[in-house]
C-alpha cells in the first residue's frame, strides 16, 4: 500500500508538472501572439502625437440647439521639439506623473500592485498606477474606457512602445499629446494659451502649474473656480522637484513666491460662469476623464434669451456702478421657482476681464446678505403664529443683557461687544408693525423678530430652504437677521423661490438631461419638491414684500421694486460698510437676485446701497422676464386675528398700559398666556427700559 501511494503521488506530480508546462507554453504563445498583434497597431511617433481618440462633450442651452461650450472645440496643438522644452519643464512633469520614468521598462510594478489592491477594495477600476508610457498609450491609442481588457492592451502596448522607442522619444510624444483642458493638446499649446509664451520660455512655477493640470485638466482649469487649488498643487510639485534634486533651494524659494499671471481665457464659450459651474459639478459626479472625453450631450436649464439680457444688463450697470459707487463687480441669478431650474447666471461683470477677476463666480461664492436675509427670520415668526400686525418698538435698544440699557457702552464687563444696531437712516420710529418693519427693512424691530423666532429655528429654516453655509449654529447671534452670516447668491435666490412657490422647495438645478454617444439618456433631472414652509406663511411673506405702500416710508412709491402693472415681491440688502448690495425679488413664476460689490471685499461709497446699486440692474432684468412669463398674482394669505396685546396691533393694554412685547408675549409660546414673570427673559430689562424711555419722551398721549 505505501508503494502504491508513492507511485500515485509521483504520477500526480508528473501530471501537474506537464499540465503546468502546457499552461506556460500556451500562455507564452498567446502572449507572443498578443504582442505581435498589438505591436502592428503602433504607428510611427509622428502619427501617435497627432491622434485623437476621444469624443467631444458638448454643453447646450435648454432647447438643445444653442451650443454653449464644446469641451474640445477645434483642437489646438503645436508640435515642439523635445530639445526646446526646458529640462525644468520635463522634470516637473516627471516629478508629478512618473518619478521612475527613466529607470522602468514601461510599467511601475509597485504602482500597479498598489492600484490593484485599491481596485480590489473598491470593486472597480478607480486606480491605475499608470506610467508616462501607459498614459501615452491611453491618450493616443486606446481611449479612456475603464475595463480589464483595455488595461491588458495598455500593458502590452506600453512594453512594446518601450522596446520600439527611446525614453526621450516617448517623453516627446507624451508632452505633445496630453490634454491641458478645453481644446488644448500638448505643452506648447498650453503655454501659448495660458501664459502667452512658448514652452521653451516657461519658468519653474509655470512648468509646475502645467504639470499639475495633467491629473485633471478640466478641474484645474486656470479660469474656473479651482485656481487656488491649482496654485497650491503647483507648489507641491515644486517641492517634489526639490526633493528629487531637479532644482536648487534658491530656485525653489523663487518659484513658490512667484505670482503667475494667466492670460485671458478662450472666448469660444457662452455663459462661461454657468457652463464652468455645470462642468465642475459633473466632474465631481462622473470624473474628469468622462467629461473631458466621453462624448456626452449635456442639455442645461439655461434660457439663452434671458442669459444674453442678463449679461448685457450686468455689464451696462456694472460700468455705471463703478463710476458712481466704486463697485467693480456684480452677479445675477434667475430661477424658475416651480422647478428650481437655473434660467440665467452671470457670475461676474465680465468673465474675460482677468485683471478684474472676471472669471471668479460670485454667484456661488459666500458673501454677507445684509437685510435680504430678514424674510427667512420673519417667516419663522409667522409660522409660529405671530401675525404681521404685531407691534414692535423701533427704539434704540441694547441687545447684550450684560450691557446697560442706555446703549451707550461698547463693551460689557466681560469684555464682549455690546450690541445696539441702528437703522439705515439712523432714525427710530417708535411702535411699528411687523409688516412695516420688514417692508421698510428696519433693523431694530427685525432683531426683535429674530429673538422671538429663535436663532436655532431660523438657522434650521434657512437650511430647509437650501442655504447650506450655516453649518455651525454656535457662530451666529442676533446679527444673523441683519446678514451676519455668509450665503451665496445662488442659494439665497433659491430660498426666495420657496416664498414664490408657496412653501415648496426644490434644489436649484442646471442640468436637464445627459445623453451618451449612442443617444442613451444617462441622467434626466425632474424637480424634487419638498414642503419646507406652510402655504399660508409663504403667502404672508409674499404679501408683505409685494406691498408697495408698506415699504414706501423708506423706499418711496416709485422705487426700482415697483412695477405698475405687475405684482412683484422684493427685498434689498446692504452690509456693514457698504461691502455688499443685494436685491432679490420674484413673481409666482420667476425669481431673480442681484449682488453688487467688490471681489476684494472693499467698501463701496455710502450711496451704494442695495436699492441704488443693485436695484436698477435688477429692475431692468425683471422687465425683460415679465415680458417672457405669464402674468400671475400672489394668492392672499388667510388672515390671522388675535386679541392679544401687541400681536393684535394695539400697543396699550387697558390694565397694564404700555410695555415691550416681552411683557405680553412668551417667545416660546407666542399665542399662549402672558409670561408669569417676564423679567426672567434675559432681554426683558433692556427692551422694557428703552420702551419706557420712549414713552417718557413723547409729547402727546397715545390713543
Amino acid at each position: 500500500m505505501p508503494k502504491q501511494r508513492n507511485a500515485f503521488k509521483k504520477r500526480l506530480i508528473l501530471s501537474l508538472f506537464v499540465l503546468f508546462s502546457w499552461v506556460v507554453v500556451i500562455g507564452a504563445i498567446l502572449t507572443l501572439i498578443a504582442f505581435l498583434y498589438f505591436a502592428r497597431q503602433i504607428p510611427p511617433p509622428e502619427t501617435i502625437i497627432t491622434r485623437k481618440v476621444s469624443a467631444s462633450t458638448k454643453i447646450y442651452d435648454r432647447t438643445g440647439n444653442i451650443l454653449l461650450y464644446d469641451v474640445f472645440g477645434q483642437e489646438r496643438r503645436t508640435i515642439i521639439e523635445l530639445e526646446k522644452i526646458p529640462l525644468i519643464t520635463r522634470n516637473a512633469v516627471i516629478s508629478t506623473e512618473d518619478t521612475q520614468f527613466y529607470s522602468h521598462g514601461g510599467l511601475d510594478i509597485k504602482g500597479i500592485l498598489r492600484a490593484a489592491l485599491k481596485n480590489l477594495e473598491t470593486g472597480s477600476i478607480s486606480q491605475g498606477g499608470s506610467t508616462i508610457t501607459q498614459q501615452l498609450v491611453k491618450t493616443s491609442l486606446l481611449g479612456f474606457e475603464r475595463t480589464f481588457s483595455r488595461k491588458i492592451k495598455e500593458v502590452i502596448l506600453s512594453l512594446e512602445i518601450e522596446r520600439k522607442f527611446t525614453k526621450d522619444q516617448i517623453l516627446w510624444m507624451y508632452l505633445n499629446q496630453i490634454p491641458f483642458g478645453s481644446n488644448l493638446y500638448g505643452i506648447e499649446a498650453a503655454a501659448e494659451n495660458y501664459f502667452k509664451k512658448s514652452a521653451s520660455d516657461l519658468t519653474v512655477k509655470e512648468s509646475a502649474i502645467l504639470a499639475s493640470m495633467i491629473k485633471a485638466p478640466s478641474y484645474y482649469y486656470p479660469f474656473g473656480s479651482h485656481q487656488d487649488e491649482l496654485i497650491k498643487r503647483s507648489n507641491q510639485v515644486v517641492e517634489k522637484m526639490l526633493e528629487n534634486k531637479f532644482i536648487s533651494k534658491d530656485e525653489y524659494d523663487v518659484a513658490v513666491k512667484e505670482e503667475v499671471k494667466f492670460s485671458g481665457p478662450d472666448k469660444g464659450i457662452l455663459a462661461p460662469h454657468f457652463v464652468l459651474m455645470i462642468r465642475d459639478q459633473l466632474i465631481q459626479k462622473y470624473g474628469d476623464e468622462v467629461i473631458q472625453n466621453g462624448g456626452l450631450k449635456i442639455t442645461t436649464s439655461l434660457d439663452w434669451d434671458l442669459q444674453e439680457k442678463a449679461e448685457e444688463i450686468v455689464l451696462k450697470y456694472g460700468e455705471r456702478n463703478e463710476k458712481l459707487y466704486k463697485a467693480k463687480n456684480a452677479a445675477l441669478v434667475a430661477l424658475d421657482p416651480k422647478t428650481g431650474q437655473i434660467l440665467a447666471l452671470v457670475g461676474s461683470r465680465d468673465y474675460f476681464n482677468i485683471e478684474n477677476e472676471g472669471n471668479f463666480n460670485v454667484a456661488t461664492a459666500l458673501r454677507q446678505p445684509g437685510s435680504s436675509f430678514k424674510p427667512v427670520a420673519y417667516s419663522v415668526a409667522i409660522e409660529k403664529g405671530v401675525p404681521d400686525s404685531t407691534q414692535l418698538f423701533d427704539v434704540k435698544t441694547e441687545f447684550n443683557p450684560s450691557c446697560p440699557p442706555s446703549a451707550n457702552q461698547e463693551k460689557d464687563r466681560f469684555g464682549l461687544d455690546c450690541y445696539h444696531p441702528q437703522n439705515y437712516d439712523s432714525s427710530y420710529r417708535g411702535p411699528v408693525s411687523m409688516r412695516r418693519a420688514l417692508g421698510n427693512s428696519l433693523n431694530v424691530p427685525s432683531v426683535k423678530v429674530l429673538y422671538l423666532a429663535g436663532i436655532p429655528d431660523v438657522i434650521e429654516q434657512a437650511k430647509k430652504m437650501g442655504i447650506t453655509s450655516l453649518s455651525d449654529p454656535t457662530r451666529f447671534g442676533l446679527s444673523l437677521v441683519l446678514g451676519g452670516a455668509e450665503v451665496s447668491l445662488l442659494e439665497l435666490t433659491g430660498a426666495y423661490g420657496v416664498f414664490a412657490n408657496e412653501g415648496l422647495f426644490t434644489k436649484p438645478i442646471g442640468v436637464l438631461r445627459i445623453e451618451d454617444q449612442q443617444g442613451e439618456i444617462i441622467e434626466n433631472n425632474e424637480p424634487q419638491l419638498e414642503r419646507v414652509l406652510s402655504e399660508n406663511t409663504a403667502r404672508a411673506i409674499s404679501n408683505i414684500l409685494s406691498d408697495n405702500q408698506a415699504r414706501s416710508q423708506i423706499f418711496g412709491l416709485r422705487s426700482p421694486m415697483f412695477f405698475p402693472n405687475h405684482q412683484v415681491a422684493a427685498k434689498t440688502g446692504t452690509t456693514q460698510d457698504n461691502r455688499d448690495a443685494w436685491i432679490l425679488g420674484y413673481t409666482p413664476s420667476f425669481v431673480a437676485g442681484v449682488w453688487v460689490g467688490n471681489n476684494d471685499n472693499s467698501s463701496m461709497t455710502r450711496e451704494g446701497a442695495g436699492i441704488s446699486a443693485a436695484g436698477p440692474m435688477w429692475h431692468d432684468f425683471m422687465l425683460k422676464a415679465l415680458e417672457k412669463f405669464p402674468k400671475e398674482n400672489f394668492t392672499d394669505p388667510e388672515p390671522n386675528f388675535t386679541e392679544k396685546t401687541m400681536l393684535s396691533g394695539k400697543i396699550q393694554d387697558s390694565i397694564f398700559g404700555i410695555h415691550s412685547i416681552l411683557f405680553f408675549v412668551d417667545r416660546n409660546n407666542p399665542l399662549g398666556p402672558p409670561p408669569d414673570n417676564p423679567t426672567v427673559d434675559p432681554q426683558y430689562n433692556n427692551w422694557e427700559w428703552s420702551v419706557q424711555e420712549w414713552i417718557s419722551g413723547i409729547n402727546s398721549p397715545l390713543d
